[in-house]
């Protein structure tokens, strides 16, 4: 079988570059060694320090390709950044005022900005013949309403709506933080911290619960459908009235 391509969902933190890891060096049975990686990094609009995640990804290339024997085994990588700022804003900022009080009065920020991610993510899949999806979502940290078992089925149903596989491959593998940086290590990659952006709601506190988060998506889902249908068809003003402003 012919060598596919695969896009990830690249943060630079540890979990994210841990899978990149795995692809490139084909160490895991979900994830073949593909053609071509694409690392999707994904600018909300709300993050600093910038130059975090392609430092990140520049020092890991180099070192795979060290690393990765025989050196022409190594898949052709690359990150691209994408701004889905003005979805991210549609979704949720220019009208949490009136969404809350329809889920329970719970902040449903990062769910969002994670669904806002997904759909800008699966245009640029089927943009560039990408089928599989995957993301670094770690059971440890199911305590986020983004890292649950309600969140990920919805979104792997949204994804598979256009042809496009969202998978989870190390969700239950990455129970324990030191599972993750063991395996990084066995690379010779940065274990710890300081390959992400600081988003301004990185420690947001919300209580939402799988209800709130499956009662939201459920309600925004089909706009994104909608959305990414218009754009595919380059209905530019439908596209555009699917999360129409604040004011």
């Amino acid at each position: 079988m012919s060598k596919q391509e695969l896009a990830i969902m690249f943060s630079g933190g540890t979990d994210s570059l841990a899978i990149y890891a795995l692809a490139a060096a084909g160490h895991h049975p979900d994830l073949p060694r593909p053609r071509r990686i694409h690392l999707l990094h994904m600018l909300n609009g709300m993050s600093r320090f910038h130059e975090f995640p392609r430092d990140r990804f520049e020092a890991a290339r180099r070192i795979l390709t060290a690393r990765i024997a025989p050196p022409d085994e190594m898949p052709l990588s690359e990150m691209v950044e994408l701004d889905m700022g003005r979805l991210f804003q549609g979704l949720w900022l220019d009208r949490y005022e009136e969404l809350m009080p329809r889920f329970n009065g719970k902040n449903l920020v990062c769910v969002a900005c994670k669904l806002a991610m997904h759909g800008r993510a699966i245009l640029y899949c089927i943009d560039h013949f990408v089928p599989l999806l995957v993301t670094g979502y770690a059971k440890r940290q199911c305590y986020y309403p983004e890292q649950t078992d309600t969140f990920m089925g919805k979104i792997a149903e949204f994804s598979s709506r256009f042809g496009i596989r969202t998978e989870f491959p190390v969700y239950d593998a990455f129970s324990d933080e030191t599972i993750t940086r063991h395996l990084l290590e066995e690379f010779g990659l940065p274990s710890t911290g300081g390959g992400e952006r600081k988003c301004l709601f990185c420690q947001t506190l919300t209580t939402a619960t799988e209800k709130e988060t499956g009662q939201y998506l459920d309600e925004m889902i089909p706009r994104m459908v909608d959305y990414v249908e218009y754009v595919q068809a380059g209905r530019i003003k439908e596209a555009a009235t699917c999360f129409p402003t604040g004011r």
